[in-house]
């Protein structure tokens, strides 16, 4: 557990070191990175040795502007070089502000949001037909529940009895610039996928024990898509941005970058307020 702890400890260094010169989608991806630790580091059959066997797993970073989390886990557990992440937003590399499948690892596209749950759906229904054991995983963010094409992919999966697909919800309470609840109400979400057929789970997203229990019991209910609701905290890991509709994208200084590492660390600093912010 600890192991996995570090593992995320540096995947949030890596996130704020790309926050500049051009800046990332750094509350959301912060949010999202136990997730994704947790997934490739324990859970998903997927290593830099494997991208080419048909018998491996899938992951599909639906929420694609998390994709500094992603990298960030790649760097960790060999699947890239974390030199490379220095790259970011050069016109030298393809590592920007979505995932590209010009990299290792990546499986799809992403950008429209409400995409990646239908592509995840027919690798899924790919593998049952096929008769495979493989384990297909597809993160979404909850502002993106607001698109229909999510909730017909939940329909479809359960037609088709995909109990071999995991949609992952990264219940940070946050679309962009305002909260979830204060745009377009999205809770009782737990009913809202029972009613949609899917069996479901919600946990503390930032907790590894509580992640290991749910996804040890995949798949949740025979015949079913399995769903887990991540409970999330918007920038988790820096005090000073955590739940902020202000914090969404950010454009920070490289003398900010440094002060948020040591706030990472566990250092006090003062609040940022510099003008360099971006948001979006």
């Amino acid at each position: 557990m600890n192991n996995l702890k570090d593992i995320a400890f540096k995947v949030r260094q890596h996130i704020i070191r790309m926050s500049t010169d051009g800046g990332c989608f750094v509350g959301a991806s912060l949010s999202a990175a136990d997730l994704i630790v947790y997934l490739y580091a324990e859970f998903l059959n997927i290593n830099k040795d494997n991208l080419d066997d048909p018998n491996r797993d899938y992951l599909f970073l639906s929420k694609g502007h998390d994709v500094p989390a992603l990298y960030g886990t790649f760097a960790e557990i060999g699947l890239m070089d974390p030199e490379r992440l220095k790259n970011h937003l050069s016109t030298s590399d393809h590592i920007y502000w979505h995932p590209n499948t010009k990299i290792d690892g990546i499986e799809f596209h992403s950008g429209s949001l409400g995409h990646l749950p239908s592509v995840a759906l027919g690798v899924a229904l790919d593998i049952k037909m096929r008769g495979g054991s493989n384990k297909v995983v597809c993160i979404l963010g909850d502002g993106e529940l607001n698109e229909g094409s999510c909730w017909e992919a939940i329909l479809v999966a359960n037609a088709h009895k995909l109990d071999n697909l995991i949609f992952v919800i990264d219940r940070n309470k946050f679309q962009a610039n305002m909260p979830t609840e204060e745009l377009i109400p999205l809770e009782p979400l737990h009913d809202k996928f029972t009613a949609f057929g899917a069996a479901v789970k919600r946990i503390d997203g930032h907790s590894f024990e509580a992640l290991r229990e749910a996804f040890t019991a995949y798949p949740f209910q025979e015949g079913k898509l399995n769903v887990v609701i991540a409970d999330t905290v918007r920038g988790k890991g820096l005090p000073s941005i955590e739940a902020r509709a202000d914090r969404w994208f950010c454009n920070f200084t490289h003398d900010e970058v440094e002060s948020l590492l040591k706030e990472l660390a566990g250092e006090e600093v003062t609040e940022l307020t510099s003008e360099t912010l971006v948001v979006r």
